[in-house]
């Protein structure tokens, strides 16, 4: 009885340590993602204004950019919320 229940608590925390490890790099990758959207929507504002377009139309084409990420990332909270329930 001892040794089973020992085991259980051996797999219950090697699964914490794995949800863990799991969310922590999800939480990378959403900040990775939102720091190279940025600088590729400023990067493409400054090449749009470079050839000869109105700032307020290179940030509203540049918006673009975030909108997409914002996609992105609602499109995998569904995808998680829906395996959850």
């Amino acid at each position: 009885m001892g040794r089973t229940r020992s085991l259980l608590i051996l797999s219950a925390m090697g699964g914490a340590v794995s949800v863990i490890r799991l969310l922590s790099s999800l939480a990378a990758i959403y900040l990775s993602l939102g720091w190279k959207v940025r600088k590729a929507r400023r990067a493409f504002e400054r090449e749009l204004v470079k050839t000869g377009m109105s700032k307020k139309d290179a940030q509203r084409l540049a918006a673009q950019y975030a909108a997409l990420k914002d996609e992105a990332v609602d499109a995998v909270k569904r995808s998680l919320f829906r395996f959850r329930s």
